[in-house]
């Protein structure tokens, strides 16, 4: 069935050690093997390397407006 022994399955139906690969495959027979997905590991960024992040993204130089320029064009001289 699940390709362990009897004694295996047995000790598992009775609460007893039996090895993270025996649980594995016995999860996976009775199509429960989504309950291990609670020991995946999220990885999250610290709030310090965000900031490290952050400060490393360049930015959009800004342009300059075209009003300026013509008021610095025409200074009446």
């Amino acid at each position: 069935m699940a390709g362990i022994s009897r004694s295996t399955l047995s000790l598992s139906e009775k609460g007893k050690k039996i090895n993270l690969n025996s649980l594995i495959k016995i999860l996976r027979v009775l199509d429960l093997l989504y309950i291990m997905d609670v020991f995946k590991v999220k990885t999250e960024i610290s709030p310090i390397e965000y900031a490290k992040i952050q400060k490393n993204k360049r930015h959009r130089a800004s342009s300059k407006s075209k009003n300026n320029n013509k008021e610095n064009a025409d200074l009446g001289w």
